[in-house]
């Protein structure tokens, strides 16, 4: 393993200020910050004048369709997407077909990923078996296994009774419980926001309540079990406003917010499937309580719920279409042009729920500009200004409600595991 110098970069510190910044990486580990070292035939160097220098991204809440949904994703095509985006870290839901409820399925894809992915990638199992709602899986054995979280994402967990064991089992495993929040017998056939775009189109919505519910039941169950619980791409101002009563009170809850959740409302939906995702675009009001929530930190994490899907898929308009939209590639620029260049968002702010924020979430010894820290590394261009066009993605999945979008700051070099995977904009294969 080589060694590397970044040398004449920058980095944001507290105050949102660039100071520079030179770093040492020795065995796929930081191995110093700001220092004059020695540097022979085998030192790497890497020129980082006009780069900004951070930690790897991470992405708590990603789908990689494998197995089973193959042709709308796999491993490595949502590995390579990331990387594009500059997230070193991801976390797959298991919403797989089958998904990976045995031990055998959960090292089968650890398998898959060791070998088609050059980032890490962690595994969530279910919380119920199939994601039916209907028995546990074995805990245990799963965490034993390697399972990173458990999630039956794509579907609440219906029964209070069901959440509140498997939160038990969870907590005396030291494992994080992550909640898609959807109380089914309020959603009434609903897919958009209940709202005004839903009422003056005849469409069918979805009201608050059905994410709001469940939010407020299982928050209640955390404080009762002090299970480590964290609230999967919230969408609603009571939400936020949940979430930072029950850090008050010292409620292990943590959130995350996607990006099409900051920057959207229902005052953006077309009759186009590409608008259409789950939880739905929700209203101004709930998206100001999104900006303002993840400002204050009481968000821990952004997640982009990349949710890749074929073209097929999405072409049923609003109603017929597949829920998702993806993100993996666009979340850091579309964020740093519309909410930190306008001043709604410090820069400071938006890194860190990029990286030390979610690495917080699962525990995790990455996501921090740290001596002795992995070496998951990357160089941001905030002066590159480029268009969004889907056509180009590294995804499978063209599905964004981004198209077109003019945007400013780019992934320019990343370091996963201490190597270097993609340099001047390009994967190194």
């Amino acid at each position: 393993m080589k060694r590397i110098v970044i040398e004449n970069a920058v980095r944001v510190n507290e105050n949102s200020e660039m100071v520079p910044c030179s770093l040492l990486v020795e065995e796929g580990i930081i191995a110093g910050i700001n220092g004059s070292w020695e540097k022979d035939a085998n030192t790497v160097i890497i020129d980082a004048k006009g780069l900004v220098l951070t930690p790897g991204f991470i992405d708590l809440h990603v789908h990689l369709r494998e197995p089973g949904g193959e042709g709308k994703e796999t491993i490595r095509t949502g590995a390579r997407a990331a990387l594009r985006g500059g997230f070193t870290q991801i976390f797959a839901m298991p919403n797989t077909q089958p998904t990976p409820d045995t031990p055998e399925r959960l090292r089968d894809l650890q398998e898959r990923a060791r070998k088609d992915a050059p980032i890490t990638i962690g595994f969530y199992a279910p919380i119920t078996k199939g994601e039916k709602g209907e028995e546990l899986v074995d805990l245990e054995v799963l965490s034993h296994a390697g399972a990173a979280a458990f999630s039956d994402d794509g579907k609440g967990v219906q029964s209070a009774g069901m959440m509140y064991r498997a939160m038990l089992n969870a907590q005396k495993l030291g494992k994080v419980l992550a909640a898609h929040c959807e109380e089914d017998s309020l959603l009434f056939g609903g897919y958009i926001h209940q709202g005004e775009y839903s009422k003056a189109h005849g469409h069918r919505g979805i009201h608050p309540l059905v994410e709001d519910l469940q939010i407020q039941r299982d928050i209640a169950l955390s404080e009762a079990t002090q299970c480590p619980y964290h609230i999967c791409h919230m969408s609603t101002s009571k939400g936020v406003s949940m979430l930072g009563e029950a850090k008050k009170f010292s409620v292990p809850v943590t959130g995350e917010v996607t990006p099409h959740h900051l920057l959207l409302t229902e005052k953006d939906l077309q009759e186009d499937g590409d608008y259409k995702m789950n939880p739905p675009l929700r209203s101004e009001r709930d998206r100001q309580a999104l900006i303002q929530g993840l400002r204050d930190g009481i968000i821990d994490a952004i997640a982009t719920d990349h949710a890749p899907h074929d073209e097929e898929s999405k072409s049923r308009g609003l109603e017929g279409s597949a829920f998702g939209v993806v993100g993996l590639e666009t979340a850091f620029p579309l964020l740093y042009t519309h909410l930190v260049l306008p001043g709604e968002l410090p820069l400071k702010r938006l890194l860190d729920a990029l990286t030390s924020g979610p690495a917080k979430v699962m525990g995790l010894e990455t996501g921090r500009l740290e001596v002795g820290s992995p070496a998951d590394l990357v160089l941001l261009d905030l002066e590159k200004t480029w268009n969004i066009e889907k056509k180009n993605f590294e995804s499978k999945g063209k599905n964004t409600p981004f198209e077109g979008y003019s945007v400013k700051g780019q992934v320019h070099t990343v370091l996963a595991k201490g190597q270097i995977v993609m340099q001047g904009g390009q994967i190194i294969d």
